[in-house]
């Protein structure tokens, strides 16, 4: 790279001084963290990730909930380019995967390019310098892992200083988005009389608050998504021991096993470190076999065609076996789903079902009707089966349900991308806007939109999966990122915006396969809001791999520099040159006929000839005229 790029600070003793960035990447998540150690593979280190909260990790950082821990295996949650060899389960919990992602940031070297407690709440792109403008605002530290809401509450009470403590501008060549979307919780439902008259703690999951007692208390635990399916089982046990755990839930979701490890649970856990670490090419190999696992589901349960229906029916059937013999029956009617399985997110499991018969555990879809200040109203109705099922024997009656404790376990706002971060591109149009009158969320491939030039996404819009790891779909995002951003850090290209009509046809395409998927089979759930699908992909993960790999240049537009234009035509030229001499070898063989190793002879001589001699030379006086041009 010549002249280096590097971060700066531009007009140092005026008034409009503000540090320059080459690249700045919003957040310090998984996402984050594997595209900074790529791109210290690549040799760049002139980065900066600012990230909200008061720790790296995103979701590993705020989800501390008891039991929280990874539901793919772990080693198909690791990055390919340093995998961990010494996970201490098939299913480590949450500490360790965090531990993992800290050991990546001191393994690159780039702990000194975080900065946290700041959030980049709005970017502005700058048509006349090509550059985005980011506002910074750094805040108490340990407020940014509030909740927004709770972040306004503390302000109304507080005032503004209590959360924010000062605003920064700044500008980068390039910005890449890698908020997550597991971050902003779901807040109770509005519609519930009383709640605020409720003298206990209230909190969600994610935001779980260790200074509460469970000891000989009531809880009431609304969801029954993957977090509480991890949660709820521990609450009754030490070191909580609660008197009571009612879990509201509002339809079933479908519990599959989790894998059982090679030679069993204990073996793995005590063989599988050092095998992984001693045997070359082990770790490696049960990644992809992990990894092949996650394809076969999709093609077998994810897929629209007649032979899925059929392998989708067959395993609902065995699930709902399963499950009969897990719990008690007084729960069989209300844990039969009536959707098809991988319409909502599986939960992968093995203690929850199990622990619906403890006696301290009751599971209802009665809904909440009423709180009061210490305890909370079910029913009359339910929410599952349908009340006006007739033929159904789950209960409806009014039921008041002693209460100490309330746990939000309903999940997070995934459909709100990028949210409530704005982003202003050319002619100052916001993001959301272009959304709104487009349909909803979108992006090209997941990760960039037209009118927003050098603003690349991790994770973006419709990139989620049902099937396999979420380190996988990062991974092939971040790469497709560095692809985009060696071409402007070499100085070949000067900004890069993909096209309006490939983006718009991309996600006509995403939306109508969507549509015929398993995720608008009969179920309410967080990949679609009022029709609109932004969340989940609609191909398998080995179809996402290859787009990612092999960039489709044409549906990009791409600004380039005098020296990169140079370059580009200085490999348009030579490919002529090498086609033009391989079509005169090719001749040269036909026109002698006297063998294949005289007419090879003869090929090699024209290609030294024509090519090593012409060629090359005229490439070196390209290449030597580009060094000595301006960007």
């Amino acid at each position: 790279m010549s002249p280096p790029d590097t971060i700066r600070v531009v007009n140092g003793l005026s008034k409009d001084a503000y540090t320059y960035y080459p690249i700045l990447i919003v957040g310090a998540g998984e996402s984050a963290i594997a595209l900074g150690a790529r791109l210290k593979e690549e040799g760049f280190d002139q980065f900066r990730l600012f990230e909200r909260q008061a720790g790296i990790g995103g979701t590993w950082w705020i989800n501390r909930y008891p039991g929280v821990a990874c539901d793919v295996p772990a080693a198909f949650y690791s990055f390919s380019f340093s995998l961990n060899y010494k996970w201490t389960s098939l299913y480590p919990e949450g500490a360790e995967i965090y531990r993992y992602l800290e050991e990546i940031t001191e393994k690159y070297q780039f702990v000194d390019k975080i900065q946290v407690n700041t959030d980049v709440s709005e970017l502005r792109w700058l048509e006349d310098e090509q550059l985005w403008e980011a506002t910074l605002t750094h805040m108490v530290p340990g407020t940014g892992d509030l909740s927004r809401k709770a972040m306004n509450q503390r302000i109304a009470e507080h005032g503004r200083e209590s959360v924010y403590l000062r605003q920064e501008t700044v500008r980068a060549r390039i910005v890449c988005s890698c908020a997550g979307g597991l971050v902003e919780p779901n807040a109770w439902p509005s519609t519930i009389p009383g709640r605020d008259s409720f003298e206990g703690p209230v909190f969600h999951s994610a935001r779980w608050d260790d200074t509460v007692d469970f000891n000989d208390k009531n809880v009431v635990v609304i969801g029954t998504g993957c977090s509480a399916a991890q949660f709820v089982p521990r609450l009754t046990k030490e070191p909580y021991n609660a008197k009571s755990v009612t879990q509201v839930m509002r339809s079933p979701p479908w519990v599959v096993p989790r894998a059982i490890p090679p030679g069993g649970k204990e073996k793995y856990e005590k063989f599988s470190p050092t095998l992984f670490s001693n045997v070359p090419g082990m770790a490696k190999l049960f990644r992809f076999l992990c990894f092949a696992n996650g394809e076969k589901d999709w093609f077998t349960i994810f897929e629209d065609n007649s032979w899925n229906h059929k392998t989708r029916k067959t395993l609902e059937l065995q699930m709902v076996d399963r499950m009969k013999s897990m719990v008690p029956e007084k729960y069989h009617e209300i844990l039969t789903p009536d959707y098809a399985i991988g319409c909502k997110r599986r939960i992968f499991d093995n203690d929850w079902f199990l622990s619906l018969s403890d006696p301290k555990i009751e599971l209802t879809t009665k809904p909440i009707t009423k709180v009061s200040p210490r305890s909370i109203t079910i029913g009359p109705g339910r929410t599952y089966p349908d009340p006006d099922d007739s033929n159904s024997k789950a209960p409806t009656d009014e039921e008041t349900i002693p209460a100490d404790v309330i746990v939000l376990g309903n999940g997070f706002e995934v459909t709100t991308w990028l949210h409530p971060l704005k982003i202003r591109g050319k002619g100052g149009k916001y993001m959301q806007d272009v959304w709104d009158e487009r349909g909803g969320p979108q992006a090209y491939l997941g990760l960039a939109m037209d009118g927003f030039p050098n603003l690349f996404i991790v994770f973006g819009p419709n990139t989620a999966t049902g099937h396999s790891s979420v380190i996988l779909a990062s991974e092939n995002m971040v790469e497709y990122n560095i692809k985009l951003i060696k071409k402007i850090l070499h100085g070949d290209v000067k900004t890069i915006e993909v096209k309006k009509e490939s983006e718009v046809a991309w996600t006509k395409i995403v939306q109508e396969k969507n549509k015929g998927s398993v995720f608008n089979n009969g179920c309410q759930n967080w990949y679609q809001r009022d029709g609109w699908n932004a969340t989940a992909y609609p191909y398998s993960q080995i179809d996402f791999t290859f787009r990612c790999m092999f960039p489709k240049w044409s549906d990009w537009d791409l600004q380039y520099t005098r020296r990169g234009l140079l370059k580009k035509r200085a490999r348009q030229a030579s490919g002529v040159i090498l086609l033009l001499a391989i079509i005169v070898g090719s001749y040269a063989l036909r026109q002698r006929g006297s063998g294949v190793f005289s007419g090879l002879q003869s090929l090699n001589h024209l290609l030294r000839k024509y090519v090593k001699q012409g060629l090359f030379s005229a490439l070196g006086l390209v290449n030597g005229a580009i060094t000595r041009l301006p960007d």
